[in-house]
């Protein structure tokens, strides 16, 4: 099973930011972990931290990061379809995955955050439409990855020449993730267009996860697509002092659920190195 950290709080004890963040990525790099998540928003969201807390934003964040690792793949979870242009979202997760020799992740949602976008102005229309623009950008974004510079043609968006030069050092693409759980629209979009879904771990036996996987499957042989072709990732979280052998027990379960693949926060602080290897650990255990 493939373990990902997902870092949402920058607030390390005595203000070091950017030497903590460095430590931590570089012990993920080294520990074997296999992707480095960043929240995609300006303010703070985590719900443990205050709003006003450090906040950075995303691609220079996963930039910066590429060039302080060798191994670790990076994206985010997830960034808002609305509130970049299109063709700057997909050119920001090209530029990343080229500049990390094929380690970016595409990671997109329709977004959601009403008072972030009110705060910061940010573009965030109505739900149905956010999901309109959402289907635009993720067909926009296999055109221009295929190297096709025809036209688009959106209700939304209308691009003359779409050139995708360079091309990502990913073929055919980086992999789309698309995050959030809706039955009706976002599972068909990961069925779609995705290669790997987004999930979010409830403790209620797995009765949730297991009916969301089955919606896929059925959205999958909808779109006639092999359902085993989308990774199944969950987010879970590492319970404060929790051991290497206590969440490797937890992670089995997810994947006796069907999971292939962990994405992990911790709540009520940033991450330490020690934590990193912990989660590590608990991939040898």
């Amino acid at each position: 099973m493939k373990v990902s950290i997902s870092v949402t709080n920058y607030t390390w004890p005595g203000g070091g930011l950017t030497d903590d963040l460095t430590r931590v990525v570089r012990t993920a790099d080294h520990a074997g972990i296999d992707t480095l998540w960043v929240a995609d928003h300006l303010l703070q969201g985590d719900p443990t931290a205050q709003l006003e807390d450090p906040m950075l934003e995303a691609y220079t964040t996963l930039g910066y990061l590429a060039g302080q690792t060798e191994r670790i793949r990076l994206g985010t979870m997830v960034s808002a379809a609305t509130f970049r242009a299109p063709a700057l979202l997909i050119k920001a997760v090209t530029t990343l995955d080229v500049l990390s020799r094929g380690r970016a992740w595409f990671g997109v949602g329709a977004g959601y955050h009403g008072e972030e976008a009110r705060m910061m102005g940010l573009f965030l229309p109505s739900v149905a439409e956010r999901f309109e623009r959402l289907e635009e950008l993720l067909r926009l974004a296999k055109q221009m990855w295929a190297g096709d510079e025809s036209p688009f043609q959106g209700v939304h968006y209308q691009l003359d020449r779409p050139i995708g030069s360079p091309l990502p050092a990913t073929r055919p693409h980086p992999p789309i993730v698309i995050g959030g759980t809706g039955e009706k629209v976002t599972l068909r979009l990961v069925a779609q267009y995705a290669d790997a879904c987004n999930l979010f771990d409830i403790p209620d036996g797995g009765q949730t996860v297991r009916h969301k996987l089955d919606v896929l499957a059925r959205h999958c042989d909808t779109v006639g697509r092999p359902f085993d072709e989308i990774e199944k990732t969950l987010a879970m979280a590492l319970e404060p002092g929790e051991s290497a052998g206590s969440f490797a027990g937890r992670a089995r379960a997810a994947r006796d659920l069907g999971f292939e693949h962990i994405g992990v926060i911790v709540r009520g602080s940033a991450w330490t190195e020690q934590q990193v290897e912990t989660v590590a650990a608990a991939t040898a255990v």
